[in-house]
């Protein structure tokens, strides 16, 4: 590993991710586990700057100016050999816990820019895998990377890590609105039984494959989030509000949010936050 650059900090732009439906895939390794399923990246999302540390009493992570610790984001700077010499500073459009991500664009992020800063040689697959595994050791996902590292609407025909998974996409962009009450835990859920999320997720993705559409993804949502009974009073009332004035709208994977097509939520009344569909996957900021 050479010395560190010079130049500026370097900072990478990593979208949000909403999961539609999935069925967990899990491995022994952490590289071939992961989900099926698929989402939508959008133009909201967490830029990761990481600079060089000037003291041990640094914090190694601020979010919003907030310290705080990120299991998933330790882990890529070990495996960067940088912990000692690295702090991130991230910026994020998104509430952390309520299903956009953000701990995997925490990782993703630190990842590339890591990289950069401190010119570690290493390949984008390579990132991306090093992002993956970590978020999937400390449990908090298992297909926003993938996802977000790619772009667009994706779909996770393949669980794992690059050279593992296999992705597809819905080949389109377009308003999204979101509106979010609260979290729910990913790990919480994935403890419990899961075989009617794998049954579930995989009638979705079938639909989905035979009709690859955003109307499609949403409707097969739609019928994921009731199938498995994850659907909070707030969220059901709120999708059946934008149904019943004409829009498409679900229950984002795993929190307490809805997302809508187009206007779907401000046309049922709600104040509801808007950005689109994010054609680039993660990247280093200009």
């Amino acid at each position: 590993m050479r010395e560190e650059s010079p130049a500026d900090p370097p900072t990478a732009f990593v979208p949000g991710h909403v999961t539609g439906f999935f069925s967990p895939c899990p491995d022994d390794d952490p590289e071939r586990a992961g989900s099926r399923g698929a989402g939508v990246t959008l133009t909201d999302g967490v830029r990761v700057t990481v600079r060089a540390a000037e003291s041990s009493a640094d914090p190694t992570l601020t979010l919003d100016g907030d310290s705080l610790s990120m299991p998933p984001v330790e882990t890529v700077l070990e495996g960067l050999g940088v912990a000692d010499r690295a702090r991130v500073v991230a910026e994020s459009d998104l509430p952390l816990g309520t299903g956009f991500g953000v701990s995997g664009a925490m990782a993703l992020g630190t990842a590339l820019a890591a990289n950069a800063r401190f010119d570690c040689e290493r390949s984008a697959n390579d990132l991306v895998t090093l992002a993956h595994r970590a978020e999937v050791e400390a449990g908090t996902g298992l297909g926003d990377v993938v996802a977000q590292a790619r772009g667009g609407v994706p779909i996770r025909l393949a669980p794992g890590a690059p050279g593992h998974g296999r992705l597809d996409g819905v080949a389109t962009t377009r308003r999204i609105e979101y509106i979010s009450f609260g979290d729910l835990s990913t790990a919480d859920v994935l403890a419990g039984d899961t075989a009617p999320l794998v049954e579930a997720g995989d009638a979705a993705l079938d639909s989905l494959r035979e009709r690859p559409t955003l109307s499609e993804l949403v409707a097969a949502s739609r019928q994921f989030s009731r199938r498995v009974g994850l659907r909070t009073d707030r969220v059901h009332e709120t999708v059946e509000a934008v149904t019943a004035a004409g829009g498409e709208a679900s229950m984002v994977m795993l929190g307490e949010t809805v997302f809508a097509l187009d206007r779907g939520l401000s046309d049922a009344g709600y104040d509801a936050s808007a950005c689109r569909t994010c054609a680039a996957g993660a990247h280093l900021a200009d």
